[in-house]
């Protein structure tokens, strides 16, 4: 039988964070969330379980309200590097959730390396 996009979604999710957890080495997690209409990143310490930084498409000093597109996906990315920046984290994993890398999620990752990001 056929899996749903949601169980499909589910599983990449799980084996993508699953390989995250076993060689993070205490490095902090990069977690992107894409919706419909919204955009969000969290800079996560999974070992203290509390979030470092975050940004997101319904900031509105970003100036991409309720955009999810690729020109806001990289002002997101920029942000989060500079806010990362400003609390002293070089290094991070990327987590990509179950989105697929490519497009929106691609370009919010470049711009986080340009920004000074190393994952």
């Amino acid at each position: 039988m056929a899996n749903s996009k949601r169980e499909l979604f589910l599983k990449r999710r799980l084996r993508v964070r699953n390989k995250i957890k076993a060689t993070a080495n205490g490095r902090l997690r990069l977690s992107v969330h894409r919706s419909g209409k919204n955009i969000s990143v969290q800079l996560i310490d999974d070992v203290a379980g509390h979030t470092v930084a975050a940004a997101s498409s319904l900031e509105k000093d970003l100036g991409v309200i309720g955009k999810n597109n690729v020109e806001a996906a990289a002002k997101i990315g920029a942000a989060i590097a500079e806010r990362a920046k400003a609390k002293g984290i070089d290094e991070c994993y990327f987590d990509r959730g179950g989105f697929l890398f490519h497009g929106k999620i691609k370009a919010l990752a470049d711009a986080a390396r340009e920004g000074g990001l190393k994952f």
